[in-house]
């Protein structure tokens, strides 16, 4: 009897792993519930299901959208283009299965990426408590995409949408939260934030290895992580990662007890100690080029956004003529892969610092002069809230609350003034230089006394200080030592101490009139 039901068991085995092969109609990982859909554009909705399998994408009163599968068993469809309160509800994925997904809303979304002063979560600033009791908000909604870092392009990313709440915002990014707040309560409609950041990265990680090879400039990154690549010595490597998780666990336990205390003393929660990364693998480092791109960038194109907010550029301070070329390059990468055209793309000028020595004023400049070479950038000037000794200033809300400026003036066409003063031109009127400035706005000031912050050279080329004031809407520069000037620099250190502002309530940005080529 036996010999009789091995072969029925055998074929049933064989049956139930053939339909266990068979690929579940999926959403890309993007798609989940209490989802943001970008209105006035018609969104990409797109998965995986068997090749071939036809697929039926339904949002409420909206016209259900087909499509199949291609032969890789990838799907999409484009949704008309979206209303606020058109077509919000549940999005109904159905093919051989069914997936729904609830409470899904349209409005605005952005990217918002960078280092470590992007991912710097809401719970560790300055009047975190308010901010995180205030903080529920159903028409702001939270993605948080996991760290991840790969040598080739992935399609998923680990992450979902949430409501904001007390909760889910005070591990989220606060320059984020607060850039989403103040565009939420500005546009009264839904806002999604997609955070996709990791601290001490450069730029490089974050674009794609067509992009850096098609930049004469940029083409050393790949030829160095190739050698990387191949030189590297795993067996080596893979034990001093050991050791070093070795001693998280450690601090991990560490950090439980101090929670726990904290809590009996009302205290704030001390910060959890960072889990190691294999960043001496080249292929799975978060700094090597491509890596943070290919993980966590490429799974989210092209889901349909607004724009996106940036702020790094640290970890790139020593290489400050190279992020004029770079710079650029990543952002007209992402623009090109996005393929909405060129999308709104707002940055953070660095903070001061004094331990940021040379470079920090020239990578503050290669920012400054990307508005210039970029349509529909704009940049957040944050001089007044940086901190000497430390990388990480802790205000953070006037950080979000300027790049939402930028993003109503920029990305909204709002009649607002979204920048500080810019330098512009300078005239030389006998022995004083006369500066001119775009972003005047409603007028130029001094903020707590005389101006300070310049310096002014002759035809030595040697900087001295300099006396400066407001006249109209220029700024006269001038000093005795300077008979014939032929620049002026504003806040050219790490950590300038600098007063220009508009009336508006936007600091000037730093800048030099000699530029160099």
């Amino acid at each position: 009897m036996s010999a009789v039901r091995c072969p029925i068991l055998a074929l049933a085995a064989a049956l139930f792993a053939a339909g266990a092969a068979s690929a579940d109609v999926k959403p890309a990982s993007p798609f989940t519930d209490h989802m943001v859909l970008q209105q006035g554009i018609a969104c990409p909705i797109w998965g995986t299901a068997d090749a071939g399998e036809e697929v039926t994408v339904t949002l409420e009163t909206l016209p259900p959208q087909k499509t199949k599968a291609d032969d890789k068993g990838n799907w999409m469809v484009k949704l008309p283009a979206l209303k606020v309160g058109n077509g919000s509800g549940t999005i109904t994925i159905a093919g051989k299965n069914t997936v729904k997904l609830t409470d899904v809303v349209v409005g605005e979304v952005w990217v918002c990426s960078g280092q470590s002063n992007m991912e710097w979560p809401l719970q560790a600033t300055d009047n975190a408590k308010d901010a995180i009791d205030a903080a529920t908000n159903p028409n702001l909604r939270l993605f948080t995409v996991k760290k991840a870092a790969s040598a080739t392009p992935l399609t998923k990313v680990d992450g979902k949408w949430a409501l904001c709440t007390p909760e889910t915002a005070k591990g989220f990014s606060a320059v984020a939260y607060y850039f989403g707040r103040d565009l939420q309560k500005k546009l009264g409609v839904p806002v999604g934030l997609i955070h996709t950041s990791w601290g001490g990265t450069p730029a490089e990680a974050w674009t794609s290895r067509e992009a850096l090879k098609a930049a004469p400039e940029l083409g050393h990154y790949l030829e160095k992580f190739d050698e990387a690549v191949t030189a590297y010595d795993h067996e080596k490597e893979d034990a001093k990662f050991k050791e070093a998780q070795a001693k998280f666990k450690e601090a991990l336990d560490l950090w439980e007890k101090a929670v726990a205390k904290a809590k009996e003393e009302g205290k704030p929660e001390p910060q959890k100690p960072r889990p190691p990364v294999h960043s001496n693998i080249p292929d799975k480092s978060p700094n090597s080029p491509t890596t943070l791109y290919n993980a966590m960038i490429a799974p989210l194109v092209p889901y349909g956004i607004k724009g996106a907010i940036w702020y790094q550029g640290e970890s790139n301070a020593g290489r400050a003529k190279e992020y004029r070329t770079l710079f650029p390059t990543m952002i007209t990468d992402w623009r090109a892969r996005w393929g909405e055209g060129d999308f709104p793309f707002l940055f953070v000028q660095l903070a001061p610092w004094q331990p940021g020595g040379n470079g920090w004023p020239e990578l503050c400049e290669a920012q400054l002069l990307t508005t210039f070479t970029l349509p529909k950038t704009g940049m957040a000037v944050i001089t007044d809230v940086g901190n000497k000794t430390d990388i990480h200033p802790k205000k953070k809300e006037p950080v979000g609350g300027r790049l939402a400026l930028a993003a109503l003036g920029i990305a909204y066409g709002e009649k607002v003034e979204f920048s500080g003063p810019i330098y512009k031109s300078m005239t030389v009127e006998g022995n004083k230089a006369v500066l001119t400035f775009d972003h005047v706005g409603s007028g130029l000031e001094a903020r707590d006394g005389e101006l300070k912050g310049f310096t002014i050279a002759g035809k030595d080329g040697k900087f001295v200080p300099a006396k400066a004031e407001i006249r109209g809407d220029t700024v006269v520069v001038s000093s005795p030592d300077v008979t014939e000037p032929t620049a002026v620099r504003y806040g050219w250190s790490s950590f300038p101490e600098v007063n220009l502002w508009n009336k508006d309530g936007l600091p000037a940005s730093p800048f030099r009139t000699d530029v160099p080529k």
